[in-house]
């Protein structure tokens, strides 16, 4: 194909369309090449200091060739996804074509009419198949590109966590700006919805709002003045936390539930009920159904208040794995009240605590957002992906949840350096239930007792380590228990068989894992 010229601003670029022969390859490969890609675009001349993203697509045709795209490549400020999609193939059948994009495609509304977005593109090109590096940060069009593929019948996969690391790092200027961007006015709404709390609710009035919540709200993104000022109900309206209704602003659902003094009165599902299972048969219960966002903080203490606390001021260790435990337990009950499935409106989030130093369930109803699984969430890799993003954003402008997705891989981190067993998850239908343990007696004595009388001791001692571990060698359960090679592939070996242990690989590349459930 011959060469084509564009004219950007002063600068012509010759550009030859990226095209590689038909060659093995892999998911995982293309992902990697697209990232690749992205470093290679070309920033907009903007006069307004505002960063733009950068963005690699690579195309898998049928046929096996391979094309690339980048940001700005051929026309400045051109998406990456229309200049591989309209400008180099806009003649070609896509059937059947795979597409690689490491940000999220813009949704429907999210462009100036008459432009279509990247997401309405894909669709016309009749591909059925995207991997997606991160959701677009910006609160107002986070994850409505994917859900507008996923409502067209496009399966949507995402990248592997360590790509979408490497690609939030390189836009860490347009996440921020994206995530802090002081809107004036609220924008279009995008056609694709997450959730039915994205609308105003009927007859919702401001005063049922708290304005100590509000105010708090108000400094943590740096609006001057009152929570009453134009300012500020401007960018409730653009944070999908307020709705323009015939020129009435009325809080939306997700308003009520993030700042609502009483939302249970409109939303019963949106509360945290909290209970105790002491060791004496007695049980405690409370009903945290006040503003979400001070929901954390408050069930943390009440535990803080209820559960002994023995560590002495003197047993340093001791003490940092009992902060360590909370400091999980919070982030398990942040993640389950941003993350939890608000159209079941039968369940509400559940804190169960089984005996003074047992363990703690944090149940949060829905099944993962899709395309996340399962077994991610129980490897702790999961890719990131919001399910309530509006909910998400609040929390994290507030400090009150880590950064995007992080929170999830932390809690592997934390548990790990304070050696306390790794929680799991579970799901039972409608919930999803994180596990935190106290300490490792408590993730013993959640065995099975017909496994637990299997067990000598020193076999126990060996599972209360593997517990605190994600994966293992032989070489690393010998050093660590203290016992010979053939002792610890004995104890492995059991362990497998009991079901306790999962084995990968073999002779040299064998590894073990907890088989968390």
């Amino acid at each position: 194909m011959a060469d084509t010229k564009h004219l950007v601003g002063r600068r012509t670029i010759i550009a030859t369309p990226r095209r590689s022969a038909p060659q093995a390859t892999t998911p995982r490969i293309l992902m990697e090449r697209a990232v690749a890609v992205m470093t290679e675009s070309i920033a907009e001349g903007r006069n307004d200091g505002k960063s733009t993203p950068l963005v690699g697509a690579v195309l898998l045709k049928a046929d096996g060739d391979i094309e690339t795209a980048c940001r700005g490549e051929l026309r400045e400020g051109d998406h990456a996804e229309f200049t591989l999609l309209e400008r180099k193939n806009r003649s070609a059948r896509l059937d059947g074509a795979k597409l690689f994009a490491t940000l999220e495609p813009c949704a429907p509304g999210a462009r100036n009419a008459p432009k279509l977005s990247c997401a309405e593109r894909i669709v016309n090109a009749r591909i059925k198949e995207v991997w997606i590096g991160i959701e677009d940060p910006d609160p107002k069009v986070d994850r409505k590109g994917i859900k507008f593929l996923q409502d067209k019948g496009v399966t949507v996969h995402l990248f592997d966590r360590d790509l979408q690391e490497e690609i939030q790092a390189a836009n860490k200027s347009f996440i921020e700006q994206a995530k802090g961007r002081a809107l004036a006015a609220a924008q279009e709404p995008i056609p694709a919805v997450l959730s039915e709390l994205e609308a105003g609710l009927p007859s919702a009035k401001l005063g049922e709002l708290s304005k100590d919540v509000l105010e708090q709200y108000r400094e943590a993104i740096g609006i001057t003045g009152t929570i009453e000022s134009e300012a500020f109900q401007a960018r409730l309206l653009a944070h999908g936390l307020l709705e323009d209704q015939k020129g009435k602003r009325v809080p939306t659902g997700f308003g009520v539930v993030l700042f609502g003094k009483e939302p249970r009165t409109r939303l019963p599902q949106a509360a945290l009920l909290g209970t105790i299972h002491f060791d004496d048969g007695t049980e405690e219960t409370r009903d945290f159904d006040g503003p979400a966002v001070n929901i954390p903080d408050e069930a943390i203490q009440w535990l803080k208040d209820k559960l002994p606390n023995p560590i002495s001021r003197t047993q340093a260790k001791r003490k940092e794995i009992h902060e360590t435990f909370f400091r999980l337990l919070r982030e398990g009950i942040v993640n389950a009240l941003v993350h939890r499935d608000y159209s079941i409106r039968g369940a509400k989030c559940q804190l169960v605590v089984r005996g003074n130093g047992g363990t703690v369930e944090v149940m949060s109803p829905g099944v993962p957002v899709v395309p996340i699984t399962m077994e991610q969430l129980q490897s702790f890799d999961a890719p990131m992906l919001s399910r309530n993003p509006v909910m998400h954003f609040v929390f994290a402008t507030m400090q009150l949840a880590e950064e995007r997705g992080l929170g999830l891989k932390s809690m592997k981190a934390i548990a790990v350096a304070a050696g306390l067993p790794l929680p799991s998850y579970s799901y039972k239908a409608p919930y999803v239930t994180l596990t935190i343990h106290r300490n490792t007696k408590s993730a013993e004595a959640s065995l099975d007792r017909g496994l637990l009388d299997q067990l000598t001791d020193a076999e126990r001692k060996g599972w209360a380590w593997l517990v605190t571990q994600q994966m293992i060698t032989t070489a690393d359960y010998e050093k660590a228990i203290g016992v010979p090679n053939r002792t610890a592939k004995n104890h492995l070996k059991k362990l497998t068989d009991l079901g306790l242990l999962k084995m990968t690989g073999a002779a040299r590349a064998t590894r073990y894992e907890v088989a968390r459930k």
